[in-house]
């Protein structure tokens, strides 16, 4: 999965698009200018693309929403049981409404997901903060579970991230290497609790593991270890999903080596797709580094098939719908109490 630098293709992205290895496509805030320009260059992506790429994009809410004239303002996830104290009927009501109308609008100009919702417990860390829903994880598996069933409802596919968990370091993984040093008991107890319940109600499509070292299992960051992956995430929790890396270009990536071969050893850990986003010349690495037979995990390509949105509404009919209507009026009261 690739990124593009700004509102219109460039004459060499149309080249990489059209490269086989290339599966996904992720959009920033840089590549948005107003509507009818997004949807120029969602449509023009999709023409010159060879597979049947996934369009993704980061719109949790809050601090990160990539999208914002003509889009609805969803707020951050950790803001809205604050709001609404001792009323859970409220809170849930909100989120699974919120969950809606985030994937709707998205969906409506044919980007295919979002990356949320954030699963991470409201910590320590200051990257994550309020893009938690809450301190406690039974509240997060309450919340999320219903901004998710909003989200499907819509008809798109939820990615919870960044498992198993990076609420509880303090580094940002960004521009460090952050280590969790708790026990496995307290990390699966707490933090990675949230993911299984969530999975267990057959509510995730997609994980996106942290780049955080957890050295009482392994010493590789989660999306490189085939213990994470491989052993926990699909032979324990039986998850068939898509994992996606994080970020490659991040700085909790590069402690494992060059860009190819981090890629390399996101996909022999068990992810189906890696992103290798705001480093173009490293993303013409990979692509060109990777073998083009590359042996990828079992039905990753059937696994991210799955992601493709079914059909939708264009956001002018989709304004004149009683589903946008409610989601609308439910907003509107939240920012109004």
């Amino acid at each position: 999965m690739l990124d593009l630098s700004g509102y219109e293709l460039t004459h060499e992205e149309i080249d990489i698009l059209d490269h086989p290895l290339v599966g996904g496509l992720i959009l920033f805030s840089r590549n948005f200018h107003d509507q009818n320009q997004l949807n120029d260059l969602v449509r023009h992506v999709r023409s010159v693309t060879r597979n049947q790429v996934v369009i993704a994009t980061d719109h949790e809410g809050g601090r990160v929403q990539r999208f914002k004239e003509g889009f609805s303002t969803i707020p951050a996830m950790g803001s809205i049981s604050q709001k609404t104290t001792g009323n859970s009927q409220q809170t849930s009501y909100f989120c699974e409404q919120f969950g809606w109308l985030m994937a709707a609008e998205l969906l409506a100009f044919d980007i295919d997901i979002s990356f949320a919702p954030v699963l991470d417990i409201h910590g320590i860390s200051e990257v994550i903060g309020d893009r938690s829903f809450h301190q406690q994880p039974d509240v997060i598996i309450q919340l999320a579970s219903e901004f998710i069933k909003g989200m499907h409802r819509a008809g798109m596919s939820a990615t919870g991230k960044h498992f198993p968990g990076h609420g509880n370091v303090l580094e940002d993984s960004h521009i460090a290497m952050p280590v969790d040093k708790r026990s496995l008991q307290e990390i699966f107890s707490v933090d990675m609790a949230i993911f299984k319940a969530i999975h267990q109600h057959g509510l995730l499509d997609a994980v996106m593991p942290a780049h955080v070292i957890y050295p009482e299992l392994d010493d590789l960051p989660a999306g490189f270890s085939q213990k994470w992956i491989k052993q926990i995430l699909r032979q324990d929790l039986k998850f068939d999903g898509v994992v996606f890396s994080d970020d490659l270009s991040m700085q909790g990536a590069a402690q494992m080596g060059g860009i190819v071969e981090r890629a390399e050893l996101a996909l022999n850990a068990g992810c189906d797709m890696v992103l290798v986003c705001n480093d173009p010349k490293g993303a013409t690495k990979v692509i060109d580094g990777l073998p083009t037979n590359l042996e990828l995990p079992t039905n990753s390509v059937e696994r991210i098939k799955r992601l493709r949105k079914s059909s939708s509404l264009d956001l002018a009919r989709l304004r004149m719908t009683d589903e946008y209507q409610i989601a609308s009026k439910a907003l509107d009261q939240f920012y109004a109490i």
